[in-house]
């Protein structure tokens, strides 16, 4: 059984398709989405259009939380705070109802178990949607953090930073971005887990796209803070 694990879309729908059409020549047989779908990228409708279209498993990232009802005070820094809620809105204003609706009931966590494989997988931490856990926090953080229930395998996004990691014999993996890469790597990322009967591999996959097209895409709109997510796009950095 081979599959893969993806996250924090942020609406770049140009990267999706280039992860869909890496993951369609993989022999890929169930994909899941671990939220971050629509906010702060050009095209939020075709990427949640796209989303849905997998007809798989999809939980809730924060920013799908914030599409819904707005980022509220102390969930961003506070000089952040009024420019990221008319991102909201602009983002609202792509979306019909049936798509607010479709965001605001997705689950937020997946307990999956394939073979003697059993998987956690969440967006932030198993409770919340807004915590932050880097790559290299301490174990003891790691542990408190995400790995709330019992599990072989835990499985996050949120962080746009993607990695393997082993504590006390469970693997820890962060999927990545697939639209808006924070680790200075300009590739879409995922995450692979092929599963035998009786062992696992994991792997991160980067996927090159055209940023320079999704640059153009924010050049040419009306969105309200193009200019950062444009250097964002460029140095894959925040």
């Amino acid at each position: 059984m081979r599959l893969a694990f993806i996250s924090d879309i942020h609406g770049n729908a140009i990267a999706l398709d280039a992860v869909l059409n890496d993951i369609q020549g993989k022999n890929i047989d169930k994909i899941y989405v671990l939220g971050d779908l629509c906010y702060r990228g050009p095209e939020p409708k075709r990427s949640l259009e796209l989303v849905r279209s997998l007809n798989t498993e999809v939980i809730k990232g924060n920013a799908d939380e914030w599409v819904v009802r707005g980022v509220q005070n102390g969930e961003v820094p506070e000089q952040a705070f009024e420019i990221m809620n008319k991102e909201r809105d602009w983002t609202y204003s792509k979306l019909n109802s049936d798509s607010i609706d479709y965001l605001s009931q997705l689950p937020t966590e997946l307990n999956l178990e394939y073979n003697n494989l059993k998987i956690h997988a969440f967006h932030a931490t198993p409770l919340s949607l807004f915590d932050v856990v880097q790559p290299h926090d301490q174990d003891k953080a790691v542990e408190e953090k995400l790995m709330q229930r019992v599990a072989n395998l835990y499985i996050y996004g949120h962080i746009h930073k993607a990695y393997i990691r082993y504590i006390n014999g469970k693997c820890i993996v962060n999927t990545g971005s697939v639209g808006l890469p924070f680790d200075g790597l300009n590739m879409a990322s995922y995450v692979v887990v092929n599963v035998e009967e009786d062992s696992y591999q994991v792997s991160i996959v980067r996927v090159k796209y055209n940023e320079h097209d999704v640059i153009g895409q924010f050049r040419e709109s009306d969105y309200p803070n193009k200019n950062l997510m444009e250097n964002i796009l460029a140095k894959a950095r925040i």
